[in-house]
């Protein structure tokens, strides 16, 4: 029996509107494939970068923007674990009690990361896909020990034909990114990156995975200044045919 259609709001996030839009349009098809309806209401940032500077009224703010823009929709789904954390911690920022906070726990239960949602959610369908490569995938911090997101998105690469998926050394340690981290310690920020790169390189790989664009952004820019020819790609494009090479989806 075929699952009942979705009304989902996709939580495009500040880093892929502005850095890498083909994420969203990558989620935009996964989501459409898994028999949901998708929106983007209109809406800023989750609040995160103010709540980590100890900005908890900002935060707070931003999430009752959040909390108005995405009611009505059955589910919230982020192609990022750090914004879908955020989402998930709003209601510590109000109140008990409180109509805020009520609402907050209501957002709160509707957000999802998007390869968790996929998987948990909607079964795992996916478009047919054919990559040949060969690749590392990266837990991003806010994933891995926030939202437990680990297999899921493995499970989901492993259904794309062609697609070598590889463990590095320590899958599981930090890029370095951290957000403000990197801008405040970017000394330290650089050498944990180094510590993952060199990880990285030593399987072969020519293209490393992830969730979260920050990371992948992150890991990409001191690859490049290193002179390692490692690709950074979206989780989502991978799932949906639109990372480079050979990668093309047969709907």
């Amino acid at each position: 029996m075929a699952e009942p259609r979705a009304n989902v709001a996709l939580l495009v996030t500040c880093l892929v509107d502005l850095f890498r839009p083909a994420v969203a349009e990558a989620a935009v098809r996964l989501l459409t494939h898994a028999n949901c309806g998708v929106a983007v209401p209109a809406q800023t940032c989750c609040g995160q970068p103010n709540f980590n500077g100890g900005d908890r009224a900002g935060a707070a703010s931003l999430a009752r923007r959040m909390i108005a823009a995405c009611r009505g929709f059955d589910y919230v789904v982020a192609p990022s674990g750090s914004c879908a954390g955020m989402v998930r911690d709003y209601p510590g920022l109000f109140p008990e009690g409180s109509a805020d906070r009520a609402d907050a726990e209501h957002l709160a239960a509707r957000t999802w990361e998007l390869t968790a949602f996929l998987h948990e959610v909607r079964g795992a369908r996916l478009p047919r896909l054919r990559w040949r490569a060969r690749a590392v995938y990266h837990d991003s911090c806010s994933s891995l020990r926030q939202l437990g997101v680990r297999d899921q998105p493995r499970r989901l690469l492993r259904e794309v034909e062609g697609l070598e998926l590889l463990e590095p050394g320590d899958a599981e340690e930090c890029c370095g990114f951290g957000g403000t981290f990197c801008v405040k310690y970017p000394d330290v920020s650089a050498r944990i990156a180094d510590r993952k790169i060199d990880d990285i390189a030593a399987t072969g790989a020519l293209y490393v995975i992830g969730g979260d664009l920050g990371c992948l952004l992150h890991l990409e820019g001191r690859m490049q200044r290193r002179g390692i020819a490692v690709r950074a790609v979206h989780v989502a494009e991978a799932l949906a045919g639109l990372a480079p090479g050979e990668a093309h989806a047969d709907e």
